[in-house]
């Protein structure tokens, strides 16, 4: 749940223009700023990082440094150019920086260059993650003929510099730095570790996973290892996935030795990763494990060494691997940056839950982080995809935080948006939003949802992925506002509908795909006139027609074909399209017949007294007219209360024109009947329609008026009975 500082930083992103000025170069400033504690300033900047806001224009507020006192600053991923890096963060005491995968051309060299400047943030700064950008040290300029580097930031303990690409020359500027203690140098160009016994005293961390271009024997890698004193976790892993991983026979031997070798290699070591090295044996593992008793985790994912007895019997050692849950959901936590590990643990774990009876949230919170933090991997995303339908089927999601099942249904479209021709990807996420529970009473962008399924739908006929997403498309569209289902009411999506009603028609069939197919077109064209005439451009109404009579015995088609015909019959300007009398004597007959479910007799009636209450629309037999007027009120004072939920109205603006006191009874009567009936079995949203559009006030005056039928007075005056009593409490 968010706290109120979250929302009051939410409202703050939401209006920076109105809470800015300009400068002359169109940066932001805040027209007026109380002095920030600095953790609410941190907290602003991650928020606009989060909500994609910050760039060069909004990342100069932060500029007003005594105000906006910054520390910790993230920029993660950010759209921030060199020069707004300097003018805007570089002027702060910080502590810790995050500029990882920062776009809009900044470098290393131009974030180490603009920190150094400041003279505070050389000794102030202690951590620095540059994960992802380009190097460019040969632009770094000279401070009073000496190079400006890594090594001018002298209080820095912690440097990250994966996925770039450092040198061996920039390697040994980083580690003269004196109290340098966790240094990764993954996936980077480096091709020897020599410079790092320039720190062996302090460092107590390396992560050196995917070093290609390393150069060095096993001999001699263990040479300097060896006199890694003081390093307590070393990860030595290998994307074991990479098509141009070269030869990685030496690594591999390195590992070798260093399980076979001496604990007075790395003495003080209690955290291993070789995750990804297959040359490895389980007696190795044994060994090495038994040898080093203050050992408390061990990276063996993708080895085919996790299975290893010893390991299950150290209650304090962590192990990444596939042999059992825990090592799988051990890796997903631990590797949630690494492409390669993160496919690897989900396929274990797709496999692991392939027969789940439990909720899981724990699984699936680490299933969406792997997710989120590869956006761009559709390997990842057809794994993960698979593993949330797993998670989330036969109503486990219904246990679980409904803020999860939110995230999920959001990460979910995503992966259909980012995704759209891959079959496996969409057919796993129409699986998994396919729960009645999901798309009822989950909140995430339904209209984005239903958007995503039609287009998809448009290019696909695969039959049981149709069967889905018909169903899909038919409960988000009744979720949707009437602007949004306005604009879902194209032609296009309706005459794929229509398509498919034809198809199951012209068989026979009747399946749940005709039925989420008729549902569908009838919740896109309540009180959406625009939807209605579409429907009719598209030859729709001689479909239904056939369909209406071709399915007689099939009440549950035809109350969806009714439900689709009242609404075109609510719209004034299209009553003149339903003026065919083949088909309303074939309504008027199921309004007769008694042996008709009550269900399709209510809609045929509903259909014919929108017709009736317009004698001037009227273009048939008036004869006609008047004895359906009749037949509507003798057979509503036959109906029962059926049990369960016969339908629900957005408003009941429709009804308006059939409360006027001159219509005749049967239009009254249909009315009030179907108002009096919703009100009871949903008094609270029908009793709070029944207070907009003057429909109070309305039947306010057809209880009060002379000439009203008994019953038709007396459903009134129980319909506002209801509202007043709701009102009351």
């Amino acid at each position: 749940m968010d706290t109120l500082c979250n929302l009051c930083l939410a409202q703050v992103c939401c209006s920076l223009d109105a809470l800015c000025s300009r400068r002359a170069d169109g940066s932001m400033c805040l027209s007026w700023a109380p002095i920030f504690p600095q953790e609410l300033a941190e907290q602003l900047l991650l928020k606009m990082v989060k909500k994609k806001l910050l760039n060069d224009t909004t990342v100069r507020i932060f500029q007003n440094s005594k105000e906006l006192r910054l520390r910790r600053a993230s920029i993660r991923c950010c759209q921030v150019s060199a020069e707004a890096f300097r003018l805007a963060l570089c002027p702060h005491r910080l502590q810790e920086l995050d500029a990882s995968g920062v776009l809009g051309g900044l470098t290393v060299a131009n974030i180490v260059s603009g920190l150094a400047s400041n003279p505070a943030c050389r000794c102030s700064l202690h951590r620095l993650s540059l994960t992802g950008l380009r190097v460019d040290w040969e632009s770094l300029e000279e401070d009073a003929g000496r190079r400006v580097g890594f090594s001018s930031l002298q209080g820095l303990r912690t440097v990250d510099l994966a996925n770039t690409d450092l040198t061996d020359a920039v390697l040994e500027d980083i580690c003269t730095l004196p109290q340098l203690e966790c240094l990764d140098i993954s996936c980077s160009a480096v091709s020897k570790l020599t410079a790092l016994l320039d720190c062996k005293n302090t460092l107590r961390s390396l992560t050196t996973h995917r070093l290609q271009q390393l150069a060095m024997s096993p001999g001699r890698i263990l040479s300097v290892l060896s006199q890694l004193h003081s390093v307590r976790h070393l990860d030595f892993s290998e994307d074991h996935l990479a098509v141009d991983g070269g030869d990685r026979r030496d690594g591999d031997e390195t590992v070798r030795q260093l399980l076979d070798g001496s604990p007075q290699v790395l003495p003080s070591l209690v955290s291993l990763d070789i995750s990804g090295r297959r040359r490895i044996t389980e007696a190795a593992v044994r060994a090495f494990v038994e040898a080093r008793g203050e050992l408390l985790f061990l990276g063996l994912l993708a080895t085919g060494a996790s299975s290893c007895d010893i390991l299950s019997s150290k209650k304090n050692l962590k192990v990444t691997g596939e042999a059992n849950e825990n090592q799988v959901c051990e890796a997903l936590r631990r590797y949630r940056d690494r492409e390669c590990f993160t496919r690897e643990a989900l396929v274990h774990l797709y496999n692991l839950t392939a027969d789940m009876d439990k909720p899981r949230p724990d699984m699936l919170k680490l299933v969406l982080s792997g997710m989120q933090s590869h956006p761009s991997s559709l390997h990842v995303h057809l794994v993960a995809t698979a593993c949330v339908f797993n998670l989330t089927t036969q109503d486990l999601a219904v246990t679980m935080p409904v803020g999860l099942i939110s995230s999920t249904a959001t990460q979910l479209l995503f992966a259909m948006k980012t995704y759209p021709d891959h079959q496996q990807v969409q057919k796993n996420c129409l699986m998994a939003l396919c729960s009645d529970y999901v798309l009822q009473d989950v909140p995430f962008d339904k209209y984005l949802a239903a958007t995503l399924v039609i287009n998809w739908l448009r290019g696909h006929e695969d039959a049981p992925l149709q069967r889905m997403a018909v169903a899909v498309i038919s409960i988000l569209v009744a979720k949707l506002s009437t602007e949004e289902t306005a604009q879902l009411g194209k032609d296009v999506f309706i005459m794929k509908m229509l398509a498919i009603v034809q198809q199951k028609a012209t068989t026979g069939v009747v399946d749940s795909t005709l039925k989420f197919a008729l549902s569908a077109l009838w919740n896109l064209t309540d009180e959406i006139p625009t939807a209605a005439r579409n429907f009719i451009e598209c030859q729709g109404l001689e479909l239904y027609g056939d369909v209406l009579q071709s399915y007689d015995t099939e009440p549950s088609v035809q109350q969806k074909v009714l439900g689709l015909l009242n609404n075109i019959a609510e719209v004034e300007e299209l009553q003149a399209e339903l003026m065919e009398e083949h088909l309303l004597r074939h309504v008027f007959s199921l309004l007769q017949d008694s042996q008709v479910e009550q269900r399709v007799r209510y809609f045929a009636g509903g259909t014919l007294a929108q017709l009736v209450s317009r004698p001037e629309a009227w273009t048939l037999d008036s004869e006609l007219r008047s004895t359906i007027a009749k037949q509507l009120h003798a057979s509503v004072m036959t109906w029962t209360q059926v049990e369960g939920e016969m339908v629900s109205y957005r408003s009941f603006r429709p009804f308006c024109p059939l409360l006027q006191t001159w219509q005749p009874s049967g239009v009254q009567m249909w009315a009030v009947w179907a108002m009096h009936r919703v009100c009871i079995q949903n008094t609270s949203h029908h009793s709070h329609v029944t207070e907009k559009d003057g429909v109070t006030e309305r039947l306010r005056a057809l209880a009060a008026h002379p000439d009203t039928h008994s019953d038709v007075k007396g459903l009134s005056q129980s319909i506002l009975r209801i509202v007043e009593k709701h009102q009351s409490l």
